[in-house]
């Protein structure tokens, strides 16, 4: 079954068509993998998010449960949920200093470090946003969805998904603005 129709994959998916199954993993593992990725910052981790991901998927459809529509949201649901969950049982790790970022020469170039740099102050910065705040920009801005499509996932109006990124941009600049001028 090679279906582009989502409501098909789903109805194959719940009567366990093993194609419908297959196209579903590899149509939105990548998507959850990169989403992991940016939230977590670690490859094995992010690995265990997908696969946990669609192995409760598969159980709640062995249950008679499961998504039987916006399958997509369904699944990036379940990953925040992995996520956050992680998370609770651990802490994100301490914000390194600017002192250990300085390697010896053979290390990355500066530029990359200085990359590194940056992507964790956004990594800590999200993290202080709520957890519905920072499921909302992931989604937008570095998945790309479209405002539909996080109210879906969320369960919220389009109207509540707009007010959310809003206060999370405005959290999210004052946190990185203060930030800069710390470092200055």
């Amino acid at each position: 079954m090679t279906s582009s129709n989502e409501q098909e994959l789903l109805s194959g998916a719940l009567s366990y068509d093993l194609s419908a199954l297959a196209e579903i993993y590899d149509r939105y593992s990548p998507g959850i993998y990169r989403y992991a990725m940016r939230l977590l910052g670690n490859e094995v981790q992010a690995e265990e998010c997908v696969a946990d991901t669609f192995t409760r998927f598969l159980q709640a459809l062995r249950i008679g449960h499961g998504p039987r529509d916006h399958l997509q949201a369904y699944l990036y649901r379940i990953a925040h949920n992995w996520i956050t969950d992680f998370y609770r049982r651990q802490p994100p790790p301490p914000f390194p200093l600017d002192d250990d970022l300085s390697a010896d020469p053979a290390s990355l170039p500066e530029t990359l470090a200085e990359e590194h740099h940056l992507q964790q102050e956004i990594r800590l910065a999200l993290w202080a946003l709520t957890p519905d705040q920072r499921q909302v920009i992931v989604l937008r801005f570095l998945e790309g969805w479209e405002n539909n499509e996080v109210a879906a996932a969320l369960k919220k109006p389009v109207g509540a998904i707009k007010a959310l990124q809003y206060r999370g941009l405005k959290l999210l600049q004052t946190i990185l603005v203060k930030k800069t001028r710390e470092e200055k």
